[in-house]
């Protein structure tokens, strides 16, 4: 109790001085300083929002990433005196977070169940320093606001990257291979190879491009290299000479004069501003007919209903993901309904591998932040009123 009475004084203390400085200091430095001596005094109210397992929180010890087993960090928070509030209800102002916005000063979520932390949210969270992301994507997160409020905003960068470049690779061959329709005339007792054969085909020799090269895109051009694809790249960033001829990857500028290239498009780009909706119905109009689409970054990248009409004209032969907007997908979304899909909840990057990653990563993260240090660089996503370079 004398410690924690101390560590305020003394963080009452420096934050003083510090606005004394302010001629000194920039704006942004003092609310970093703040920030980091804030964080190391007291008991922290932490609000986490995870999907709900229900009977399956119990079937594997290792199942962390669910609300019932809380990133198993519980027993460690409420051993140091903090207070941890889990919950899976996140959305209208009557829902559980609601209750908890005015006064928490941690919420941790994932992209697989996302709350979503807009500016009328972060208006009335008085306390909140510090908004962390289970896994990799904080689009959920109005970034500008955070930014504004002088909010840490911090992801376990890498945490699910192999995950999702596997579940990438899966939807490809699941499209290219037409492997649904025979999964299903075998659970619907029905027997009609031509039903199947007449739209299957080999990934060799085909052009693959992605959208977006960050660590997920580049993982997923190292697969695809053994199968003998023509692969291609748009991003903002060219890989370094050496990599590239690693995998055999082209290097293409210009999006527009890579899409119609492209058998298959696989969209690995963060949700921006810039890339919000970018697959309208213009841009799909332009793409190959019969073009195969997989899309496990973010549902707001595409136009929904241009991604329906696709599918229903057969100018996009198969589309496969695992994210919709918003999450969860409501029943009649119409991308449940459309033909040629291959669709599934937000799966992909929330395997028990990649769980146990991204636990260990966010208490790491928490264990720097009560003992007032800074985070690995790569994990933030807004640090000092800046927006990491992806999401500007």
């Amino acid at each position: 109790m004398m410690m924690a009475i101390a560590m305020k004084r003394a963080a009452t203390a420096a934050t003083r001085a510090i606005s004394s400085a302010n001629s000194v200091l920039k704006p942004a430095n003092i609310k970093s300083i703040q920030f980091l001596l804030q964080a190391s005094s007291g008991k922290k109210k932490i609000v986490g929002v995870f999907y709900k397992a229900h009977e399956y929180a119990e079937m594997n010890p290792n199942f962390v990433g669910c609300a019932e087993n809380a990133l198993g960090i519980r027993n460690w928070l409420e051993s140091q005196g903090h207070e941890y509030i889990v919950t899976d209800d996140k959305e209208g102002l009557d829902c559980e977070l609601e209750k908890h916005i005015p006064d928490l000063h941690v919420l941790i979520t994932t992209p697989f169940h996302p709350a979503y932390v807009t500016a009328e949210r972060i208006k009335k969270a008085k306390n909140l320093q510090l908004l962390l992301t289970a896994g990799i994507g904080s689009d959920h997160v109005d970034l500008k606001a955070a930014a504004a409020a002088g909010l840490t905003v911090a992801e376990v960068t890498g945490s699910n990257t192999v995950s999702v470049a596997e579940d990438e690779l899966m939807r490809i061959l699941i499209l290219v291979r037409n492997f649904l329709p025979g999964h299903h005339q075998v659970i619907s007792g029905d027997w009609n190879v031509a039903g199947i054969a007449h739209r299957a085909y080999d990934l060799q020799g085909k052009t693959v491009g992605t959208v977006g090269c960050g660590r997920i895109g580049r993982l997923l051009l190292q697969r695809l290299k053994p199968f003998g694809c023509n692969l291609l790249y748009h991003d903002r960033i060219k890989m370094e000479p050496e990599l590239e001829n690693e995998i055999g990857a082209e290097y293409e500028e210009d999006l527009d004069k890579m899409l119609p290239k492209c058998d298959i498009i696989v969209v690995n780009t963060p949700l921006t501003e810039k890339t919000k909706g970018m697959f309208d119905k213009e841009r799909i109009g332009k793409l190959k007919k019969g073009v195969l689409i997989v899309n496990n970054a973010r549902g707001a990248i595409m136009d929904t209903q241009a991604v329906v009409d696709g599918c229903n004209s057969g100018h996009i032969g198969g589309y496969s993901g695992d994210v919709w907007y918003p999450q969860p997908a409501p029943k009649d979304h119409p991308w449940r309904y459309m033909p040629n899909q291959a669709m599934t909840p937000h799966i992909s990057g929330t395997t028990i591998d990649a769980q146990l990653r991204y636990a260990a990563g966010v208490k790491d993260m928490l264990e720097n932040y009560f003992k007032g240090e800074e985070f690995p660089p790569q994990h933030y996503i807004v640090k000092e009123g800046e927006l990491a370079p992806q999401y500007r």
